[in-house]
């Protein structure tokens, strides 16, 4: 079943990342839930698209994601506004998990990810407030896996809150990507070794996990050619 969101703009403009100067407006453009649940609302004066993951998924860093269709995204910048809430049923462990996945191939089995914990950036344990931003790659390099052989390489600490809209900008490039949080000159977590490598490329997605009721808006994509 295919949704239409209010309006995502597609930019292909001069930027740090000597983009190409052109400029694309696609109005009603289509997405594709991915085992999520989806719905066009109005919250804090702006039109969003509401994400809540299938409860079905039980397993956690999986493709559940809003799909947008007909993009196939190497290296460029993707910025979006995001907002979570934990569901009235979520489980203790939840988070507020949400955030991009990105170069998702067609079957919708490779990918990479970032996403944060909004409850964690305020949790008194010091150790939860370390695990606020997290990288992952699926299927093969989850949270857990990363965690562990590679403790505090693919995670970092910013302050967030819950139902607060955050800017999150992803700069993708090659096998680099940096991630910037509301407008800073200087990235939260910047990974050096994206585990699909420099040429993979694919869709965007609107990424939620368990016990999370995802908010998105002002979305924008700007491509490198």
């Amino acid at each position: 079943m295919r949704y239409t969101i209010f309006t995502i703009s597609l930019l292909l403009l001069s930027s740090s990342l000597d983009l190409k100067a052109q400029t694309l407006q696609f109005e009603n453009f289509e997405v594709t839930p991915v085992s999520v649940y989806s719905s066009k609302v109005k919250l804090m004066g702006k039109e969003s698209l509401k994400v809540v993951k299938d409860s079905s998924v039980k397993q956690f860093d999986e493709p559940t994601f809003i799909r947008i269709n007909d993009i196939d995204f190497r290296n460029g910048i993707i910025e979006v506004k995001i907002l979570s809430r934990l569901l009235k049923n979520a489980p203790e462990f939840a988070r507020g998990f949400i955030g991009v996945a990105f170069r998702i191939n067609d079957s919708n089995t490779r990918f990479e990810s970032i996403y944060v914990r909004p409850t964690n950036a305020r949790a008194d344990d010091q150790v939860r407030r370390n695990h606020s931003i997290q990288y992952y790659s699926y299927p093969d390099y989850k949270f857990d896996r990363l965690r562990r052989e590679s403790p505090e390489k693919y995670e970092s600490y910013s302050d967030l809150e819950m139902n607060k809209w955050i800017t999150i900008r992803l700069e993708v490039k090659d096998a680099m990507v940096k991630l910037f949080l509301n407008g800073s000159s200087q990235p939260s977590l910047v990974v050096n070794d994206l585990k699909h490598g420099a040429n993979a490329s694919g869709a965007i997605g609107l990424w939620v996990d368990v016990g999370t009721e995802g908010y998105f808006t002002d979305l924008t994509i700007k491509k490198q050619e």
